[in-house]
């Protein structure tokens, strides 16, 4: 390896990944180069071409997604746009410049029948069109043949854009009781979590390793939505009833996977990470937002 400074390229630059890798980027030696939507359509071809140019050196890291799973049932096309055909159109730059891709994906690529932790070579099988273009774009990077990583994540919060922990947060605020399901059950992910060990995985490629790979991260931990619910507002210091439900008593149009909770066995093998619990992460992640909002 010269000593030229390696470029990081991040997608998504607008979102909660993208956000934090932000906000982590000066603890790095790189030259990071941020798209957010508005300047980077990834399901334009033309455009990533146009604006993206690595050297084999560099690094592409995908946190561009279409993420609103219920709106996702009735705008088919524009999910498949951000989540398959941004991610095909990465992959077969990254092939051709031979660059490293990092892409994050998600744990809606499984269907939650299982009873044990999700591994990363267990058979998919998405409920929703959120989570059928999700692992299209996984299919695509795969045959591409780019030098790659997909890291599929769930429970995704950060103190950045819109997500469960800040919804939680001001609905507590505002009401007296809060309703949520307790039968699905997941590990959450602080998104400067999987920012730091995205970034740290990206200089750190086990010699003789061969790519691409699919790997899990989450925080380790597992609840439901009722538990991770009920610890934001007594972490926060909010006093309001949370009462359990059951998935039949609040519907909704995309169908989520029951058990959702990833093996994290084989990231922190090849990498040698360490992964933080949820719950003080969590707490990490309320101290700045409630911080923002005194």
């Amino acid at each position: 390896m010269t000593d030229t400074v390696r470029t990081v390229f991040v997608t998504g630059a607008g979102g909660q990944l993208g956000s934090e890798i932000r906000a982590v980027s000066d603890h790095y030696p790189y030259n990071f180069v941020f798209f957010s939507h508005g300047e980077l359509d990834i399901g334009n071809a033309a455009d990533v071409r146009a604006r993206i140019k690595p050297k084999a050196e560099d690094i592409i890291i995908n946190a561009a997604a279409y993420t609103a799973v219920d709106r996702a049932e009735e705008e088919a096309e524009a999910a498949d746009r951000a989540n398959h055909l941004g991610p095909k159109n990465l992959a077969e730059l990254a092939r051709d410049s031979g660059c490293l891709l990092i892409h994050i994906s998600t744990d809606y690529v499984f269907d939650g029948e299982l009873s044990r932790p999700y591994r990363e070579d267990d058979p998919v099988a998405p409920l929703s069109v959120y989570g059928v273009t999700k692992l299209k774009g996984e299919q695509a990077i795969l045959e591409a043949g780019a030098r790659a990583l997909i890291v599929r994540t769930s429970w995704v919060f950060s103190s950045f854009g819109t997500n469960f922990v800040k919804t939680m947060l001001k609905l507590g605020q505002e009401r007296d009781k809060l309703s949520i399901i307790f039968e699905q059950s997941g590990s959450p992910t602080y998104a400067r979590d999987l920012a730091t060990t995205v970034l740290d995985m990206a200089g750190n490629i086990p010699e003789g390793l061969e790519l691409p790979q699919v790997y899990h991260y989450s925080n380790e931990g597992v609840i439901s939505w009722y538990d991770f619910t009920k610890a934001i507002l007594e972490l926060a210091g909010v006093n309001c009833e949370v009462a359990p439900i059951e998935i039949k008593d609040y519907p909704l149009p995309a169908r989520r996977p029951v058990n959702s909770v990833l093996n994290k066995g084989k990231i922190k093998k090849d990498f040698g990470i360490t992964i933080p619990y949820w719950r003080d992460s969590l707490r990490d992640c309320l101290a700045i937002l409630l911080k923002e909002t005194n």
